[in-house]
């Protein structure tokens, strides 16, 4: 095969970041994509309906020219979010979900939910209204292994709040690991979960093999070799409870490069590439618009898209820029480590 053409694909989870390096990054997403979910997490980060209005402005004010992209906004849950305000902007439309980061999981989560039963209201809420809660789905108490933490928080947050309130509709964001795809599988219904693009490349020898490679760090952890080939079955399978959200993630060069680097990896560059080399390998070229175009939509209540986007098959590899530029810093992009021969028309 050397063309394939999908319906305009969407990101179901993405960092925009803010001035600058939104600026910078912003063209990489709307080129491709039609619409993404955007994370909140700025600083300060987006807590009230008023912050998520305001920040779409921002994101729309600095898209390239031309270039046709929606923003669906999302709320950082705390535990004194006002449910009444989260109704407010779920019935308006603006906001399409509320995320939820235990306190200390990612970058900029230190203001996220420490005790569940303080934030239970707002979850009530959304459960009536049928809002989706996006989780971040890591313990972060110290005695948890980093690499056991999706596991643990699955099993000692997760499942009994499903089971506290089982109309609540979840998204376990960037699954990693083999117990997160299975838990999905076994639910009937309201959980699914979002796949990035790197976990279905990288596992954990890329950030530790032949020294420290910030580039390939991001959180949650990239796990051992089994969770990553879970993660591509998943994703390959054309199972509706999986779809792309590619927690790309800008960070300019000296805040990965130093003693304390930051998490996350940028992939909006590239994805639809390594994607397309990821599903032709797997033999699964015909499920790569269920992933990436369908099954989001679908679990959000939205329509696909009708514009179109072909991939087509270079002889040669295709050359994708090691940096993207910004105000505040260079921006390393994703190497996947092999060459790319799928690039978009």
């Amino acid at each position: 095969m050397k063309t394939l053409t999908l319906r305009r694909p969407d990101d179901w989870h993405l960092h925009l970041r803010d001035g600058d390096v939104l600026k910078a990054v912003i063209g990489d997403t709307s080129r491709h994509f039609a619409r993404a979910i955007i994370m909140p997490n700025l600083v300060p980060p987006v807590v009230t309906t008023s912050d998520a209005r305001a920040y779409r402005e921002r994101i729309l004010a600095a898209l390239p020219a031309g270039d046709r992209f929606e923003p669906l906004m999302t709320l950082y849950l705390t535990e004194h979010t006002d449910p009444d305000d989260v109704e407010e902007g779920g019935k308006s439309g603006l906001i399409s979900a509320v995320k939820l980061y235990p306190a200390g999981a990612t970058t900029n989560s230190h203001g996220g939910v420490r005790d569940f039963n303080k934030a239970m209201p707002v979850l009530e809420r959304m459960a009536k209204i049928g809002l989706p809660l996006c989780v971040h789905g890591e313990v972060t108490t110290p005695e948890v292994d980093i690499f056991d933490r999706e596991a643990v928080f699955i099993e000692t947050v997760l499942d009994p709040l499903r089971k506290r309130l089982p109309e609540l509709k979840v998204t376990m964001e960037h699954v990693t690991t083999a117990d997160g795809i299975d838990y999905i599988k076994s639910s009937e219904r309201n959980l699914a979960g979002s796949i990035t693009t790197h976990h279905l490349i990288i596992n954990r020898n890329a950030i530790l093999v032949g020294g420290i490679r910030p580039h390939y760090y991001c959180l949650p952890v990239a796990k051992r070799e089994n969770h990553r080939l879970a993660l591509r079955a998943a994703a390959t399978s054309g199972d509706a409870r999986f779809f792309l959200g590619t927690d790309s993630a800008p960070h300019v060069d000296p805040l990965k490069e130093c003693a304390c680097g930051c998490a996350g990896i940028y992939t909006s560059v590239n994805t639809m590439s390594c994607l397309a080399h990821v599903f032709e390998d797997d033999n699964a070229l015909d499920k790569l618009e269920a992933f990436t175009s369908l099954n989001g939509p679908a679990w959000y209540g939205l329509k696909p898209n009708e514009e179109t986007i072909t991939l087509e098959k270079r002889d040669g590899p295709v050359k994708f820029p090691d940096k993207r530029d910004s105000g505040a810093g260079p921006i390393t992009v994703f190497d996947p480590m092999f060459p790319l021969h799928w690039d978009v028309a």
